[in-house]
């Protein structure tokens, strides 16, 4: 295990070729997506079961070439250098917006699945593993971590996780996970996920990834957003690719609608989150799906006084600030995907106005699916 925001762990089939002279860094892998078994267990496991797990990772320190490689400037921001889908910082501005976010997501659908401690409940002779696949800042598998030190946690990325106090039971690994899981067959007995749609070719494929990587009775906690703006009714808010330009409001439906024109270029599935609970309880690993829905205010803009009224307000009040920081991290999304820079400008400020006056009711709707890997 690695104890320091300087190691970083690499699993063999993703592992750096350094090269002390060049002073490079690069990173190679095998499968792909497309490569991935048919999204019903019955007719995978048996073919996947015969596959061999890969070598023991290797051990690398974070070295400032590695740090360099890692990252590229797109618009202002530093991106990952590694994924051509992935283009949403990974600076300290966007890693301290996914900070403030996982707050607020803890303070409204509670800090864990209710499975997860059960599962993750120690037991003598068993180590018990958990991955957080995407983990941005790291702040869900770090408290994991902290909340169960008996438990070996990984937090995969495109970049190594930046922490300056990493418990000594978790590690980072560089891995972009559109190149597969198989090397972590029947590996974890949580594997968790969250707002990772951006970056994924093929998340049906994912989810088949996934629940190969969970060992028998393991937890699959995934949480997306499909980058729809909801009415005060809490209708969906179309916007089609002819009416995107037209400058009118609302403003933030209008901005989304170009992210989600962006995402799709860059290959990343914007929708996935509309078909996560049909992924899931249609797969034949999987029991006791269960879905949830959380509704937010896009910023306080609910006049009533009753402390419901209230506490939705507190809580939109942190989606606001997260949404705001959303519209800045955007920009290379957007602009990398052609959009002319004046548009963005036009749109982008007065999404901000309409935020920040919080006088549009508007809401976004975030959908979590969890469910256990069936024993057999």
């Amino acid at each position: 295990m690695l104890s320091s925001c300087c190691g970083i762990m690499l699993a063999q089939s993703m592992r750096d070729t350094l090269d002390d002279n060049s002073d490079t860094c690069s990173i190679m892998s095998g499968s792909t997506l497309s490569r991935f078994p048919p999204s019903n267990a019955s007719s995978a496991t048996s073919d996947w079961e015969m596959r061999t797990p890969s070598p023991e990772p290797s051990v690398y320190s974070m070295t400032t070439s590695m740090r360099e490689a890692a990252y590229r400037e797109l618009h202002g921001r530093n991106v990952n250098s590694y994924s051509d889908v992935y283009s949403l910082p990974a600076d300290d501005q966007e890693l301290q917006r996914l900070d403030h976010q996982h707050e607020m997501f803890k303070a409204t659908m509670g800090k864990y699945p209710p499975p997860l401690p059960v599962i993750l409940a120690e037991q003598p002779g068993i180590q018990k593993l958990a991955v957080d696949l995407g983990c941005g800042s790291g702040s869900w598998i770090l408290d994991v971590a902290r909340d169960f030190p008996h438990c070996s946690c990984v937090a995969i990325d495109l970049v190594p996780m930046q922490n300056l106090d990493m418990p000594p039971n978790c590690r980072s690994e560089v891995d972009d996970i559109n190149l597969g899981l198989d090397h972590y067959l029947s590996t974890f007995d949580v594997v968790h996920a969250r707002l990772i749609c951006t970056g994924i070719k093929d998340y049906a494929g994912l989810v088949n990834h996934m629940a190969l990587a969970l060992r028998p009775g393991g937890l699959l906690d995934l949480t997306e957003y499909n980058f729809i703006i909801h009415d005060a009714n809490r209708k969906p808010i179309v916007i089609t690719d002819d009416d995107v330009l037209n400058m009118r409001g609302p403003w933030l439906p209008r901005w989304m609608k170009l992210a989600q024109r962006a995402i799709r270029h860059r290959g990343g599935e914007v929708d996935a989150a509309d078909h996560l609970y049909m992924w899931v309880s249609h797969h034949g690993a999987f029991q006791d799906v269960v879905h949830r829905q959380f509704w937010y205010q896009a910023s306080p803009w609910n006049r009533h006084n009753d402390a419901e009224s209230r506490r939705q307000n507190e809580i939109a009040t942190t989606m606001r600030e997260d949404m705001l920081e959303f519209l800045k991290s955007g920009r290379p999304l957007l602009l990398g995907a052609g959009i002319p820079e004046d548009i963005v400008n036009i749109i982008e400020e007065r999404a901000r106005a309409e935020l920040n006056e919080a006088r549009t009711p508007l809401y976004i709707l975030i959908e979590n699916i969890y469910a256990i890997r069936r024993n057999n």
